[in-house]
């Protein structure tokens, strides 16, 4: 979480440069500068990835309520589905920044109440100390390199998501947009300690928790050693955190849907009203299908390092150097996802060798294939692409 609001500090920079375009979608802004075939390229990518997050979002949520209730998991998943998909359909956009809102105080609160719970009913924190080597509790015992790969990771991830894309876009201005990263930065660091201080106790009483990987280490720790209610509550802010990725993953794949393909190639007159209406629609579609995938129990990492990679990697260079970068040729742009997104799949089947992150990885190869093809053909005389910014003069 910690890396997640370091790399929000230079999303700074393009915050403003995104709400000036003016665009609903990602792919709206490719296709802009570098032609529909490419934007449509990075549509299909995205709507592709999100529809694996929204799945593994439901699943965690479902996961969750299960644990608590000892109901079937299918059942809970339909549950956690259901519930995101009515407030997502019926409020949009609106409601979807409002329930983050939201979200985050239940997230943030339910931890921070729970914390002091957690560490006094295994003994308070000498007990913890005394149970772990010291490495365990350094601050950089993964080491600097895995320190900057997640950094990297969260920059390449934030910058091609379109969840974050969708706020900046909604900000009031440019200003607002600019600050509203940093303040994303801010929130994400208080946040950053209090789940990893929790981790760290359920390090030390039961280090082969889940294989050794932890992965339920909140849940363990809050009904292993704080009282019913708390534990409630640290459950409710998991259930927020899932749902609060879940409802945004929804809207952007069914505004995806809605502008980049069926404005764009079916009836681009379309108005206001029947865009709204198929938004809506495609959310319904697009939810009971992630509940779906959810139900086959598909791991969770899975299907979020799948997701992730696959909409980051090759549209990452085209959306975020396509802003920054003027003077940047028409066939940068499809060089760059094409060229991004094979290497991304190929890195993740070699097992990201060295270490380094496939999103980072397709991500950066990406990137330099975009430069080397402006470069080029920059040199030949080939002229800029045009520019992202919207007809309307903003």
């Amino acid at each position: 979480m910690l890396a997640a609001a370091v790399a929000m500090i230079p999303l700074a920079y393009f915050a403003p440069k995104i709400r000036k375009v003016m665009a609903f979608t990602i792919p709206e802004v490719i296709s802009r500068r570098f032609g529909n075939g490419v934007g449509t390229l990075s549509a299909i990518l995205n709507v592709t990835s999100l529809f694996c997050l929204t799945a593994s979002q439901i699943l965690a949520s479902g996961s969750v309520i299960s644990s608590l209730t000892g109901l079937n998991l299918q059942f809970c998943i339909i549950i956690a589905g259901t519930i995101t998909l009515v407030y997502t359909v019926m409020g949009g956009l609106m409601a979807d920044a409002f329930t983050d809102l939201i979200q985050w105080f239940i997230i943030f609160f339910g931890l921070l109440i729970a914390l002091p719970f957690i560490i006094n009913g295994v003994g308070g924190w000498d007990a913890i100390v005394s149970a772990l080597p010291k490495e365990e509790i350094s601050f950089t015992k993964i080491g600097w390199f895995t320190i900057i790969g997640l950094i990297l990771n969260y920059f390449c991830t934030f910058l091609s998501g379109p969840e974050m894309i969708s706020r900046f876009s909604a900000a009031e201005d440019e200003d607002t947009a600019r600050k509203a990263s940093w303040l994303s930065a801010l929130m994400m660091a208080l946040l950053a300690f209090i789940p990893a201080l929790i981790g760290v106790v359920s390090l030390a009483m039961n280090p082969e928790l889940d294989g050794g990987k932890g992965t339920s280490a909140l849940m363990f720790a809050t009904t292993s050693y704080a009282p019913p209610l708390i534990a409630g509550l640290v459950s409710a802010a998991i259930i927020a955190a899932t749902m609060s990725s879940a409802d945004s993953n929804l809207l952007c794949a069914s505004t995806i849907i809605t502008k980049d393909i069926y404005q764009k190639f079916i009836n681009p007159h379309a108005e206001d009203a029947k865009i709204m209406r198929l938004t809506r629609i495609s959310n319904v579609i697009i939810g009971l299908l992630g509940m779906a995938i959810a139900l086959f129990n598909i791991s969770i990492v899975t299907l979020n390092l799948f997701a992730f990679a696959l909409r980051s990697a090759g549209p990452f260079a085209a959306y975020g150097l396509g802003l920054a970068m003027p003077n940047a040729t028409k066939n940068s742009g499809i060089v760059a996802v094409i060229v991004g997104s094979i290497a991304a799949i190929v890195w993740q089947l070699l097992g990201q060798p060295f270490g380094i992150l496939t999103i980072v990885f397709g991500s950066a190869v990406g990137s330099l294939s975009f430069l080397l093809t402006t470069a080029i053909e920059r040199s030949m005389g080939k002229p800029p692409a045009p520019p992202a910014i919207s007809d309307t003069g903003e």
